[in-house]
């Protein structure tokens, strides 16, 4: 069995990725898609990743745009880049992506004889939005689809919308309507697993030829907090990774889930219905994690990744 991962490559795609690598079953392919830059830094990201880290799973374009509405971006948080950084990026080199694209290459795996055909998704939800659309036979034999987005009590990028939702909303609605196995692994979650600038040092400590890549990366990206005011930064797409392959840590429940899709206030928010009768469940939410294990499983991964 392999595993295909969907991300728009900022630093905690990255650190998912890598607990994905180190810790469960092959990665078949990567779709890229705009997210948390254009898709033309998100290529640059994951080329670069893909030199530093040795990976050896192909890497496929995906969208660039979304199905409707204006592109809307992340580097407004996380810099140019996509990816903020105490100092060391990633390494800038040729960006050579697989031949085939995200649609063609996704369909290509959905079509082998494997009896499960599991997806992580990290950003807006377009690349399998345009699948479920042209494909609706091929979406259908997706047999689970953690996604890392939405928030079920507030946003971030506005007050009512996590940023991947608000970024496609009209993408996350296309999913549900062709009734794909979404489970949501939104804000709320994500938040009680959090990495602290006491966590860069055994990173940095580690010795192999990318600690000081990795622990100048998760500084930067535990930074965007500090400079805020808080104390600790919550490590999102590697928290949704550990939801992805570690069931057992994690406490889902049935849900009837929405995307609004209009509302100056209010376009992107996910709404999240849990009385029963009152329409039926579409998806599944993440309410509880396993927090130490979960971040015990991150942040080994990454100083075990450090001392290569």
């Amino acid at each position: 069995m392999s595993v295909w991962i969907d991300t728009d490559m900022g630093f905690d795609d990255i650190a998912a990725i890598l607990v994905v690598a180190h810790r469960g079953p092959p990665i078949a392919g990567v779709s890229l898609v705009f997210g948390n830059a254009g898709l033309q830094q998100v290529e640059r990201n994951a080329a670069g990743a893909q030199d530093a880290f040795g990976w050896t799973f192909p890497l496929h374009r995906g969208r660039a745009s979304p199905v409707l509405g204006r592109l809307e971006t992340a580097t407004g948080i996380l810099g140019d880049h996509g990816m903020p950084s105490a100092g060391a990026r990633l390494p800038e080199v040729p960006v050579v992506l697989h031949a085939g694209d995200a649609f063609s290459s996704l369909c290509a795996w959905l079509e082998n004889g494997d009896a499960e055909h599991r997806i992580l998704a990290l950003g807006p939800l377009t690349n399998l939005a345009a699948l479920a659309l042209a494909r609706p036979d091929l979406a259908a034999r997706i047999t689970d689809l953690v996604w890392m987005g939405g928030g079920v009590t507030s946003g971030n990028h506005t007050a009512s919308a996590e940023f991947n939702a608000f970024a496609d909303p009209e993408a996350l609605a296309i999913v549900l309507a062709h009734g794909l196995p979404l489970r949501m692994v939104d804000l709320d979650l994500c938040r009680k697993v959090l990495a602290a600038p006491a966590d860069v040092q055994p990173v940095r400590g580690a010795g192999g030829r990318n600690s000081a890549l990795l622990a100048d990366l998760l500084s930067g990206f535990i930074d965007i907090a500090v400079s805020r005011g808080r104390s600790a930064m919550s490590l999102y797409d590697a928290v949704a990774a550990v939801a992805f392959l570690r069931k057992d840590l994690v406490t889902w429940r049935d849900v009837r889930l929405d995307a609004e899709l209009t509302g100056t206030h209010t376009r992107g928010r996910t709404v999240v219905e849990t009385r029963p009768g009152r329409a039926p469940f579409n998806a599944a939410c993440a309410i509880d994690i396993a927090v130490e294990q979960a971040r015990d499983i991150i942040l080994d991964v990454l100083k075990s990744e450090a001392a290569r």
